[in-house]
């Protein structure tokens, strides 16, 4: 129980980055009044919840409906967030652990980036969505575990929206340079994770 836990405490903070999305946010809202700036990242939050417990729930619906074995999805999952950690270790923004340059041009554009891409796909991305569909699939059967991931889940997105109300002065303290020495780390412990995915998934293959 204390394990699984753990576990998914390390690979929520690590895969939603809630310190790299600090000066991210800051820029992305600097020219919004703090109401909106707050209005926006409630609204994001809410519906990045919303998104991250249906596939929760609904993940292995979603995969028996696709005809996705388990330990396939594991390993396509593990494959993805090695390369987001990859792009995190090297400090480098691609569409898989953040947006693309056209997307930040977007952003900057609109009024609103709640929805899009705050909740999706900066708080919710690829790997927050595989992860959590990863591991109550791991527990499936499991209510206790299961329960435990959900709480360890909404309160790395509680975090995420503590951290972001006051993500600037966030960025005043640790600077660009301290984020992404903050992120290369996490980076590191995400590789190590998703290798682990990986060979579980590729176990239950060679023993079926």
């Amino acid at each position: 129980m204390e394990a699984i836990t753990t576990h998914a405490l390390v690979t929520f903070l690590v895969v939603m980055d809630p310190f790299g999305l600090a000066p991210i946010f800051a820029a992305m809202t600097a020219n919004h009044s703090i109401q909106h700036r707050r209005q926006m990242l409630l609204t994001g939050i809410a519906v990045a919840t919303a998104v991250l417990l249906l596939f929760a729930f609904a993940g292995n619906f979603i995969l028996d409906s696709l005809g996705i074995s388990l330990p396939a999805f594991r390993i396509a999952g593990g494959i993805l967030l090695f390369l987001i950690a990859i792009d995190m270790v090297f400090a480098r923004k691609t569409g898989l652990s953040s947006t693309t340059r056209n997307e930040n041009e977007e952003a900057y554009a609109s009024e609103d980036i709640s929805v899009f891409p705050l909740a999706i796909p900066l708080i919710a991305g690829p790997g927050a969505i595989a992860s959590v569909m990863l591991m109550m699939s791991h527990s499936q059967g499991n209510t206790v575990q299961q329960a435990s991931i959900i709480g360890v889940l909404l309160a790395v997105l509680l975090l995420t929206l503590l951290l972001l109300l006051v993500s600037q002065h966030i960025l005043k303290i640790l600077g660009l340079t301290g984020v992404n020495v903050i992120g290369r780390v996490m980076g590191v412990v995400l590789s190590a994770l998703a290798v682990q995915f990986i060979i579980d998934g590729i176990r239950v293959v060679l023993s079926a």
